[in-house]
């Protein structure tokens, strides 16, 4: 009997005490988010609450599995199984609450800072640095996990002799790798692309989605994703139209007649922009800035508060435009000037009926009836 009760009250007690102390911990972080409503750490803290209570149902069952007798042949792996989970949750907990702590920082800043950039700027870099922590502290859990058996501390000082030579093959191995990472910080410090950026890589525009320590997510205006690596930013040119503030001026063309009344179209433009909501009201200008045999260029310039409206803008002055020269002035909207062509020599050209048609030389006109 008592074979059976000692492991019950050993695991069993392990569990139940485990899952008393994390529903008191849940309680009094739940009190401390309601109360201080200023802070979000209380609130961000209970989503460890999983992994802190793998930690202590672990760290129980670690010291008090010898006390159960149950599985004496396997009291050894059981026992290292037991210190691997401890490990793992114990590296779970540590990220989540480093996450909790640096969102929290970020939020705090957030609200005594109103510029949307700098805001974009602190946003990728907490981002990046939340990584780097959870990357740091997974590969220590990891040497952790591999030291807890004895072959691999047996092996540990040969590997620290041929560490030298491991660490020049693993960075010829892993040079693109290393070369991405190193991009990333450079680009989350050195403030070059940030999440929400309006940036156009290889003739695509679109928002800076994601970034990563190895590859960056540009989302387009048509909901696609492209995913590129971020060494493409720190060695290739790009445009980042978010770059010093998000104002954009716009182009507008038209290839119209040289009759085009230019003058009505600089006042209809105006007219045109004052009904636009994403017209900034900074600029609007509207210039013939070329001319062919045949037509002229007219340029209007428009701006906006960014990139998306500045293209709301541009739809709309050309849509409008071009109604109002259909409706008003037809005569200035581009024509083509044709005339009849110019025969071989000996070649007859075909004359034609009263009525226009062509008809060959040979035919001769129908009686009509008519005197």
């Amino acid at each position: 009997m008592e074979n059976v009760l000692r492991p019950l009250i050993v695991v069993g007690g392990s569990v139940v005490l485990t899952l008393l102390i994390g529903w008191a911990t849940d309680r009094l972080l739940r009190k401390a988010d309601e109360r201080q409503t200023e802070t979000p750490l209380w609130g961000l803290l209970r989503r460890g609450r999983i992994p802190y209570q793998l930690v202590l149902c672990a760290a129980l069952l670690r010291g008090s599995y010898d006390q159960a007798d149950l599985f004496q042949e396997h009291r050894v792996g059981i026992g290292r199984t037991l210190t691997l989970v401890l490990i793992g949750s114990a590296a779970w907990l540590v990220v989540r609450i480093a996450a909790a702590i640096v969102e929290t920082t970020y939020t705090r800043y957030a609200r005594n800072h109103r510029d949307p950039a700098r805001l974009r700027r602190v946003r990728t870099q907490v981002s990046l640095i939340t990584r780097a922590v959870a990357a740091v502290v997974g590969v220590m859990a990891v040497a952790a996990m591999l030291l807890t058996f004895p072959a691999m501390r047996a092996a540990g000082a040969s590997l620290l002799a041929s560490a030298g030579i491991l660490g020049i093959v693993a960075g010829i191995a892993a040079q693109s790798a290393l070369s991405n990472m190193f991009a990333g910080l450079q680009i989350a410090f050195g403030d070059m692309v940030r999440i929400g950026d309006t940036v156009v890589v290889d003739g695509e525009w679109g928002t800076v989605d994601e970034i990563t320590l190895t590859f960056l997510t540009v989302r387009t205006w048509d909901e696609r994703r492209i995913t590129m690596p971020v060494s493409y930013f720190t060695s290739k040119p790009f445009e980042n139209w978010s770059r010093g503030g998000a104002q954009m001026t716009g182009i507008v063309f038209w290839h119209l007649d040289h009759s085009a009344p230019v003058e009505a179209m600089r006042a209809k433009l105006r007219d045109i922009l004052r009904g636009c909501p994403a017209w900034d009201g900074r600029a609007c200008d509207l210039s013939v800035t070329d001319a062919t045999p045949s037509t002229m260029e007219v340029r209007a310039l428009v701006t906006a508060k960014d990139a998306d409206d500045v293209w709301t803008v541009r739809v709309m002055v050309r849509e409008h435009m071009i109604r109002w020269l259909t409706e008003e002035h037809p005569y200035a909207l581009p024509r083509v000037n044709t005339a009849d062509a110019a025969l071989p020599p000996g070649v007859e050209a075909p004359r034609r009926s009263p009525d226009g048609v062509p008809r060959r030389a040979h035919e001769t006109p129908r009686a009509t009836g008519r005197t």
